[in-house]
């Protein structure tokens, strides 16, 4: 999986530019950058969410930028996103949001969407409020029950926004656990978008740093954390001083 000098504007203002980096097939692709920078447009871009104005992205070999909406859809089935804020639907219990890609993508019975989504729930620590609405959970169990969702299908690629997002350190921690068991299971191709640097450190197999939508540095965790660019420096230690404007 792989996005080749990708440009993309919204309106006028360009998010991403000449932007390239390589997922590599079942490992965990790290993304790290400021706020605003564009990461979490990578994972639309991905997934084809949002059409780059210019460049290719590449799936399984095969650049996607052309695709219709109907070949995307078939490919975002093999696909789980875990959105930043979960997304789920308010209205809907939590075994109906999980169940919800399985109705819509699959030609499963009811019965074995059902078996599906209680093996789901009960791998991430879920099965006790599988009848709860989202609203009556805990910060850290609604990004579960969003984890949950992404990976009921059993998807080949996992892109996770900001994954530790808004959490306190010991549900980091959880979380962290939690990803490394879902990788761990399913040897999926992942992308994790994140500023938590310690997570990404934990999680990640490689890192690229997107600073002003173009990828400036990739490498492994000790490479990134070795590198003599001076604005990944400047990122990685928290430091007022150096060529990033604040």
């Amino acid at each position: 999986m792989r996005l080749d000098g990708v440009l993309l504007k919204y309106d006028e203002k360009i998010v991403l530019s000449d932007c390239s980096v390589d997922c590599k097939r079942g490992q965990v692709t790290g993304i790290i950058g400021l706020s605003g920078a564009g990461k979490s447009t990578i994972l639309r871009v991905i997934n084809g969410l949002r059409r780059p104005d210019n460049g290719a992205v590449y799936v399984y070999g095969d650049d996607i930028t052309s695709w219709t909406e109907h070949e995307l859809i078939e490919l975002r089935k093999k696909m789980g996103f875990a959105f930043q804020y979960s997304a789920l639907f308010d209205s809907m219990t939590v075994a109906e949001n999980v169940a919800y890609p399985l109705h819509e993508h699959t030609t499963m019975t009811n019965a074995q969407i059902d078996r599906r989504v209680s093996e789901t729930l009960e791998s991430l620590g879920l099965s006790d409020v599988q009848g709860s609405l989202p609203g009556e959970l805990s910060g850290g169990m609604q990004k579960r029950a969003g984890f949950a969702r992404a990976i009921v299908n059993d998807p080949e690629i996992i892109l996770f926004d900001e994954p530790t997002s808004g959490l306190d350190p010991i549900m980091t921690h959880i979380i962290v656990t939690t990803i490394k068991e879902i990788q761990e299971r399913l040897k999926a191709t992942s992308v994790v978008v994140s500023h938590d640097l310690r997570s990404i450190y934990s999680l990640s197999d490689s890192v690229a740093m997107l600073f002003e939508g173009t990828i400036i540095e990739s490498g492994t965790v000790n490479e990134i954390r070795r590198s003599p660019n001076p604005i990944v420096q400047q990122f990685l230690q928290g430091s007022e001083l150096g060529p990033i404007p604040l």
